[in-house]
């Protein structure tokens, strides 16, 4: 079954927070995703799982790179740091007027998330034993930032969203 149709960027998002990386201490990503050509428009790195250190920033920088557009849907999974009253707050305040989160044990209601962190871990991560936090974020950094939205051929994109 396809997807949305989606017509012009900054309409419908998708975030996700998953372990990145293990060691010597846990590193979790947040990551905003644009459904219309599938860019990472915002994401945060964090040791720990509070909304200010993950999805908070992961939507203002997001925000920074793509204004919301009237009508944009943020669908998330059912963490807390997505349900919680600072989150929702802040979603107001940039007018974003519609939050969605997946099905209560449904992970294909954000299968494009799952599927660019099954992605990121098969091509990135994996192949590294990180000695530290700064060294998985600036390898996660490079993999966002210089591969994946830059030169990594996505369905949506083939199929002139971008």
């Amino acid at each position: 079954m396809p997807g949305p149709q989606i017509s012009r960027p900054g309409r419908p998002a998708i975030s996700l927070r998953v372990p990145a990386a293990g060691r010597p201490v846990p590193m979790y990503l947040t990551m905003v995703m644009d459904l219309f050509d599938r860019r990472v428009v915002g994401w945060a790195m964090s040791t720990t799982l509070k909304t200010e250190d993950t999805t908070i920033p992961a939507l203002l920088m997001a925000c920074t790179h793509r204004q919301p557009t009237p009508g944009l849907i943020f669908h998330s999974d059912r963490g807390s740091q997505y349900a919680c009253e600072a989150f929702r707050l802040l979603l107001g305040k940039l007018e974003i007027k519609r939050q969605s989160m997946s099905r209560r044990g449904n992970c294909y209601d954000n299968a494009v998330a799952e599927s660019f962190f099954k992605t990121l871990k098969y091509e990135c991560t994996n192949r590294y034993d990180f000695d530290d936090q700064r060294q998985a974020a600036r390898v996660v950094f490079e993999y966002i930032e210089t591969w994946y939205n830059t030169h990594r051929i996505h369905r949506a994109r083939s199929l002139g969203a971008g």
